[in-house]
C-alpha cells in the first residue's frame, strides 16, 4: 500500500507535513534535512522542487528557490540525491513542484523515477485538474503516484467534489488564496471556510497548509482537518540556523508556544 494511504489510516488527527526547497540552503542538504525531520517525528515530507517562477509561493519560499537553482539543483540531480533515501527512511515523501521543469523532464519518467526511489506522491499547483484528469491520471495511477490537488476559498464546491472523488490520499487545504507565507493566526473568514469545508463530509482526508508558523495556527489547522503544512516558517529557521539540527530543534520550540 502507498505510504501515505499508510499513514491516514494509521494516524487521523495531527499529522505533521514540513516543506522544504531541496537544495536549500546547500545543494546537498537535502537528505541530512529529511532524516533530521523524520527522527524528530515529522509524519510527512513535502520535497520542494526549485523553479524560477513559483507563482504560489511567497517571498520566503521564492528566495529559497533562486538559492537552490544557484546551488546547481536540478531535478536530475534531486533524484540522483535520493537514490538510497529509502534504506533508513520510512515515512511518506512528496515531491512539489511547478508543471515546467516536471514536463522537461517528461512526466512519465518524473512517475518512474519516483517509483524507483521510493517517493510517494506530488503536489503539482499549476496543473489544470481536467489535464490530471485527462492525462496525468493514469500514468499517476500506472505508478501508484499519488497527485495531491489544492483547494482554497474561492474554489467552487462542485470542483472540490470532483477532486475528492477523483483522487485517493489527502487533500491540500489552502488556508488563503494568497501566496505561502508565515501568519501569526487565522481569522474569522478562514474559520469560516474552514467549517464550511468540514460541512462537505468528504471523504478524502485534509491538511491544511499557507501561514503556519506557531502554536495557535497549528492547533487552528489540526481542530479542523486531519493535520498542518509547514513550509514558510522552516525556511526561514533553516536560513537563520547554523545547521539542520538547530533548525528542526527550532521549529519544534516554536510549535509549542
Amino acid at each position: 500500500m502507498n505510504r501515505i494511504k499508510q499513514l491516514f489510516e494509521k494516524k487521523q488527527r495531527d499529522i505533521l507535513s514540513i516543506y522544504f526547497t531541496a537544495g536549500f540552503p546547500h545543494l546537498n542538504d537535502t537528505c541530512d534535512v529529511i532524516r533530521e525531520l523524520e527522527a524528530n517525528g515529522v509524519d510527512l515530507i513535502e520535497i520542494g522542487i526549485p523553479f524560477s517562477d513559483p507563482m504560489a509561493d511567497g517571498p520566503t519560499i521564492q528566495d529559497s528557490g533562486t538559492i537552490a537553482l544557484r546551488n546547481g539543483m536540478t531535478l536530475k540531480i534531486l533524484f540522483d540525491q535520493l537514490k538510497d533515501i529509502r534504506k533508513d527512511v520510512t515515512i511518506p515523501l512528496i515531491m512539489m513542484g511547478y508543471l515546467n521543469p516536471i514536463m522537461q523532464y517528461g512526466f512519465e519518467n518524473f512517475c518512474k523515477q519516483c517509483k524507483e526511489i521510493g517517493i510517494d506522491g506530488a503536489i503539482i499547483p499549476d496543473l489544470p485538474f481536467n489535464d490530471y484528469i485527462n492525462e496525468f491520471k493514469p500514468i499517476a495511477d500506472k505508478y501508484d503516484i499519488k497527485v495531491v490537488m489544492l483547494i482554497t476559498p474561492e474554489t467552487s464546491e462542485e470542483r472540490i467534489r470532483l477532486i475528492d472523488e477523483h483522487t485517493d490520499s489527502f487533500i491540500y487545504m489552502v488556508s488563503s488564496a494568497a501566496t505561502t507565507g508565515a501568519q501569526k493566526s487565522f481569522d474569522e473568514k478562514k474559520q469560516e471556510y474552514f467549517r464550511r469545508i468540514n460541512g462537505m463530509n468528504l471523504r478524502n482526508p485534509r491538511l491544511i497548509g499557507f501561514g503556519i508558523s506557531n502554536k495557535a495556527t497549528l492547533e487552528a489547522a489540526q481542530a479542523n482537518a486531519s493535520g498542518a503544512i509547514i513550509g514558510s516558517k522552516f525556511i526561514i529557521l533553516l536560513k537563520e540556523s547554523t545547521n539542520i539540527k538547530e533548525a528542526v530543534k527550532a521549529l519544534k520550540e516554536v510549535l509549542n508556544k
